[in-house]
């Protein structure tokens, strides 16, 4: 079995091929499936949020985004194979469409950077589909008349695949709340990806992600927002690692 007990969630342990074979399994074998991709943040909100841990019980595959949840793995001796975030999954699943003549769908991201970030994702992989673009106003989710036009828009396009590209935790419970009404075989969520993919954000050189400072690198980017994340809430890791420790000791 690939699924490990990690925390409060299970993790599939896969690598990326691995993964990118069960993407294709899930878009032409099921409905409104999803792929999550865990991090430190989100294991400590997962934690205190009911709803947002729901999701994690229901998704369809669970990837883990982050070296240092490897290292956990490791010390918990139920080791995960690799480490898959949502921007690394990404332009392989665009690759994996492109192939396989999937349609996709960006939903998210600033007003004009998903679009630019499909341009570029269909310069790079030749057959590409997009079936289309959005970026919703801020707060949309609030507004139920914005969310069914959203829902609506992304419904009539019929992709095979929605990318979701809204931020944590926000991109989960649009999905969750929605997934039957979207009616997509296959959602992704992915945090900043399409912001990496159209070059609005640069992503943090390949040797800080593998040493596990990619966190480091966006802190410095942005201090004054990444400050309370990286140094309050998520510094309570180190807890929720020992209380898990304990309570799978024999």
């Amino acid at each position: 079995m690939s699924r490990l007990e990690f925390m409060n969630i299970h993790i599939d342990s896969l690598t990326m091929p691995e993964a990118l074979d069960r993407v294709s399994c899930l878009v032409e074998n099921t409905r409104q499936s999803y792929v999550v991709t865990p991090n430190v943040d989100h294991m400590v909100k997962l934690q205190k949020d009911a709803e947002f841990l729901e999701i994690y019980e229901n998704a369809s595959l669970v990837l883990a985004d982050g070296q240092p949840l490897i290292w956990i793995s490791k010390l918990y001796k139920r080791p995960i194979k690799e480490k898959i975030s949502g921007s690394d999954l990404f332009p392989q699943v665009c690759r994996l469409a492109a192939d396989k003549g999937y349609k996709v769908f960006f939903l998210g991201a600033a007003e004009g950077v998903a679009d630019t970030a499909a341009k570029k994702l269909a310069g790079k992989y030749q057959g590409l589909s997009v079936a289309g673009t959005l970026s919703p106003k801020m707060g949309f989710e609030n507004d139920p008349d914005e969310v069914r036009r959203v829902v609506e828009t992304v419904r009539t396009a019929s992709p095979d695949i929605l990318v979701v590209a809204l931020g944590a935790p926000k991109q989960e419970k649009f999905l969750y709340r929605n997934k039957e009404s979207l009616d997509v075989p296959l959602s992704i969520l992915v945090g900043a990806a399409l912001d990496f993919e159209a070059g609005i954000v640069k992503r943090c050189p390949a040797w800080m992600s593998r040493c596990g400072l990619e966190w480091f690198y966006r802190f410095c980017k942005e201090p004054g927002r990444m400050f309370r994340r990286y140094f309050i809430d998520d510094m309570k890791i180190i807890g929720l690692t020992w209380k898990y420790r304990r309570s799978k000791a024999p």
